[in-house]
């Protein structure tokens, strides 16, 4: 079984829309959603503003490369074009961080594969993924550049202060609701229930 956190965006065609299709498309794989984010583009191409989210989901039969797969799918699906790196695009479906269950607990996926590579490699620097994700797994620790895993949260206080000001929450909805899928809360988030 994988555990993947996913970061979703769009600036392009009805964003919403295209996020709530990433949603629907996961349906019970889903462990945790956050909330939509509204960011500035990263990577200095002029373009609108991003919606943003992270999404976190689980499945026994998927392995990293069937979920970059699934992504990849997805995108295609809402017409993604890939013509400029860091260009606007209808969808993005980012695997950042993956694990594979190994009796009561889970070891990260790692990868250097230019295709797919885990942890994400960019993560820790972006806001528009460390912000979500730390809203919906607070906990969740990120290795960067093989060195020892480390808080989110803490990498979040690394970036510039204008980065994470312009990941801004807004009121718009995904439209999941969790539902009892063996998982409970506790005192540092969503943890399986013993």
């Amino acid at each position: 079984m994988t555990r993947v956190v996913l970061s979703i965006g769009s600036n392009l065609g009805d964003r919403l829309e295209h996020l709530r299709g990433v949603v629907r498309a996961l349906g019970p794989r889903l462990i945790a959603v956050s909330s939509v984010y509204s960011t500035p583009p990263w990577g200095g191409v002029p373009q609108q503003d991003y919606l943003n989210a992270v999404l976190v989901a689980r499945d026994p039969e998927l392995e990293p490369s069937d979920w970059l797969r699934l992504g990849q799918d997805l995108e295609r699906a809402a017409d993604r074009v890939r013509e400029v790196r860091w260009g606007a695009r209808t969808l993005d479906v980012d695997i950042v961080w993956a694990a594979q269950s190994r009796g009561a607990g889970e070891t990260v996926c790692r990868s250097a594969d230019p295709t797919l590579t885990l942890p994400h490699p960019q993560a820790h620097n972006r806001a528009f993924v460390l912000t979500p994700w730390a809203e919906v797994e607070p906990w969740a620790t990120l290795e960067v550049v093989a060195g020892a895993p480390r808080p989110i949260r803490e990498l979040l206080t690394e970036l510039s202060a204008d980065e994470v000001r312009g990941v801004r929450r807004t009121e718009l909805s995904l439209g999941w609701e969790p539902a009892n899928r063996g998982w409970e809360p506790v005192n540092r988030g969503w943890e399986p229930m013993r």
